[in-house]
């Protein structure tokens, strides 16, 4: 069988929809679940409704890691046997370690060409990225102009969610700028945003009613009567919920592509359950 000319790489955390992950032969390498004493893969060897099911009534929370560099390498090795190059593009590096590994680990390959990119986002933030460079090396590109085509949407790309609690991203370190946020935590339900690939507070409200109203706001100021949008509804064992606000957002923005993904484990771990969000760009 003859190689392709570029493989897209990204982490666990893109959540591209799997007909588009064979469609475009992309290779996701699982982020890593530690829990009661065991590390579980990422989507593999812990499915969604198995761990928001367990999360309810866990007595020990779940932490999360990334593939080490001596994994990243054994995985890079596994595709160079199918591609003549490599484009890698990671959940933001301001929320895991997952690029230092990468680089380390592409540091390992001697002269064998990967771009890693440094997407600044998560879920389909990150999978929209990766899905311009496909389509980008399915008209042609070599591996660098496939890295380009995914920075060039780095900085139109919106991630907006909301969470019911703010008690997960405190516990994981990854709240960022909403740390102003805690003290309130109890009477809110804060909005927040990817903001150079730092979670930060874009607002607060009162109900998780009225939270979705404001998401909704935003997308239509933001992206409203433009042509070529691209978005997606992410969720966290909220399936209903997720599905109305699809039609909610789906009806604004009269999108070119869109879907509605769950958040895996390893996300959900930081955000808790029934988060929602929404994710946009135009391209």
């Amino acid at each position: 069988m003859s190689k392709a000319k570029v493989a897209v790489v990204v982490d666990s955390t893109s959540y591209i929809p799997p007909a588009l992950v064979a469609q475009y032969n992309i290779h996701v390498i699982p982020q890593i679940l530690n829990w009661e004493g065991s590390s579980l893969r990422d989507d593999v060897d812990i499915k969604p409704d198995a761990f928001y099911s367990r999360l309810a009534t866990a007595k020990e929370m779940p932490t999360t890691s990334q593939p080490s560099a001596g994994e990243f390498h054994e995985f890079f090795s596994k595709v160079a046997e199918t591609a003549d190059s490599i484009v890698a593009i990671l959940i933001s590096k301001s929320l895991s370690g997952t690029q230092a590994s990468a680089q380390a680990a592409a540091g390992m390959m001697e002269e064998y060409p990967i771009e890693i990119v440094d997407s600044e986002s998560a879920a389909m933030g990150l999978g929209y990225m990766a899905l311009a460079a496909a389509r980008a090396i399915e008209n042609g590109a070599d591996y660098k102009e496939a890295a380009e085509a995914a920075r060039a949407i780095v900085k139109t790309m919106r991630v907006l969610f909301v969470v019911d609690t703010l008690e997960f991203l405190h516990r994981g370190g990854r709240i960022g700028g909403a740390q102003r946020l805690i003290g309130s935590m109890l009477s809110i339900k804060p909005i927040l945003h990817l903001v150079e690939g730092k979670i930060e507070p874009l607002a607060s409200v009162r109900t998780k009613k009225k939270a979705i109203a404001h998401l909704l706001n935003v997308a239509k100021e933001e992206m409203g009567g433009k042509s070529g949008v691209k978005a997606a509804v992410i969720h966290a064992a909220a399936a209903a919920d997720a599905q109305k606000l699809h039609d909610q957002l789906s009806g604004i923005l009269n999108p070119e592509e869109m879907h509605i993904v769950e958040l895996s484990p390893v996300v959900g771990a930081h955000v808790g359950p029934k988060a929602l969000g929404v994710v946009y760009y135009a391209a």
